[in-house]
């Protein structure tokens, strides 16, 4: 039986940052009809239930309507250290993040990490994520797994680390080559998984591992690769002194196969011309992380400035160096670092980052992020109202920004009135 889902609508016809505000569809009494796990209509509430008359109606009132939220960097065996006090990046590693990564040697427990990952993300309207393991391929299964079993379109990899990183987490450039093909021939294109090859990054892989890691994109050019870029300044200059034959950062990727299009680079707030470039002409993507940047002290992100230089940026928690699991609030960390860097975003450019911004960075726009007849019915449903401060406010609104904006700047998962995942309710 089709679904009839009623409310406010909101979809995307183009890219607010080159088309404003406009690019966006609202809908204020809109519908959207699900069936066989897919998007079938978008249109009005009383033309679709005059179409559809024996379409099972669910009326969410006043709640908005939306594709649902792409978290497009995030390690989800950081759940449970969220939040942890540290200073710069490497020691916030050292201090938090290795430790806890070992544990993932555990099938039992990376299996109860990723099942409270997922409840937590899907908690907050987050219907796909592109996720960091660890060196264990329990972590890998764990993930999926969790995943498969709760209808999710998700991506993820073994995480490959051979040096400066504790004797426990570290691999071989042939280990990793191993177990990440083994895992890719296991998991990616089954039901809606999607294997992403993953170096850490450069400091924590040799020359050796990363030539690994470009010798099977090529032989996998299907799969995204994902890793971290120009995060901190002391890491950047760290990078130098590990790779000194190199251009720049960029540099130590691209010679060794893994730059190009289905590449994701987490963070890079401190790229150079040549590396913006060359992003650009690759088709490689960007992917903003801001409450991670403000949280361990990165730095501020030029969101509008890579987007209007054409190049691809996606959304991001990055959890656990992100400080939360909401993709609201990272939209509202994503306003305020737009702030401080003398570029208001608007909550159309706001949300389409969020949605069709984070589907594109991973290649999947075709299938997700948007509300149109084809794409796979992951839905959430926000209260615009969810509050007594966001209601009060929310009630002078003017227009459906308005409406949105104090959401994403107070919204939390309260807001997350319904989540559909494969046309399915799962929350």
């Amino acid at each position: 039986m089709a679904d009839l889902l009623i409310g406010q609508t909101l979809s995307f016809g183009g890219d607010p940052f080159a088309e404003g505000a406009e690019a966006a569809r609202h809908s204020a009494r809109g519908g959207v009809l699900v069936e066989g796990g897919m998007i079938r209509a978008v249109g009005e509430a009383d033309d679709l239930r005059r179409a559809h008359p024996q379409a099972r109606v669910t009326d969410y009132g006043d709640a908005l309507i939306s594709a649902g939220f792409i978290d497009a960097h995030a390690h989800y065996p950081q759940t449970a250290m969220i939040a942890s006090w540290g200073k710069r990046l490497i020691d916030w590693l050292n201090s938090y993040t290795f430790p806890e990564e070992m544990r993932f040697a555990d099938k039992s427990y990376a299996a109860d990490i990723a099942g409270r990952y997922f409840d937590l993300t899907l908690a907050n309207g987050t219907t796909t994520v592109c996720s960091y393991a660890t060196i264990h391929p329990e972590s890998v299964d764990a993930f999926f797994e969790a995943a498969q079993l709760r209808g999710l379109r998700v991506y993820a990899g073994k995480t490959c680390m051979d040096r400066n990183a504790p004797d426990g987490l570290c691999d071989t450039p042939q280990t990793a080559y191993d177990d990440s093909k083994r895992l890719l021939q296991k998991w990616h294109g089954h039901d809606r998984l999607s294997y992403v090859i993953t170096p850490r990054f450069s400091p924590t892989s040799t020359p050796e591992q990363l030539m690994a890691m470009g010798a099977l994109w090529r032989e996998h050019p299907e799969c995204l690769m994902q890793t971290h870029l120009s995060e901190q300044t002391d890491e950047v200059e760290w990078v130098k002194s590990l790779f000194p034959q190199s251009r720049d950062y960029l540099d130590t990727y691209e010679t060794q196969g893994l730059l190009g299009e289905g590449a994701l680079f987490g963070h890079a707030i401190y790229l150079t011309d040549r590396e913006i470039d060359r992003i650009r002409e690759t088709g490689a993507a960007l992917v903003h992380c801001p409450t991670s940047n403000t949280f361990i002290g990165s730095g501020l992100f030029p969101t509008a400035a890579m987007i209007a230089r054409g190049i691809r940026v996606g959304l991001a928690t990055d959890t656990g160096g992100g400080s939360s699991f909401s993709m609201l609030r990272t939209m509202a960390a994503a306003y305020e670092i737009g702030q401080l860097r003398g570029s208001a975003l608007h909550p159309s450019q706001l949300w389409w980052l969020a949605t069709v911004g984070s589907a594109r960075s991973l290649r999947a726009d075709s299938r997700i992020g948007n509300l149109a007849p084809g794409m796979e019915a992951d839905i959430t449903v926000i209260d615009l109202a969810s509050t007594p401060a966001i209601a009060q406010r929310s009630a002078r609104a003017k227009d459906i920004w308005e409406a949105i904006f104090p959401t994403i700047m107070m919204g939390d998962d309260r807001a997350t009135r319904a989540v559909w995942v494969g046309g399915k309710q799962a929350v």
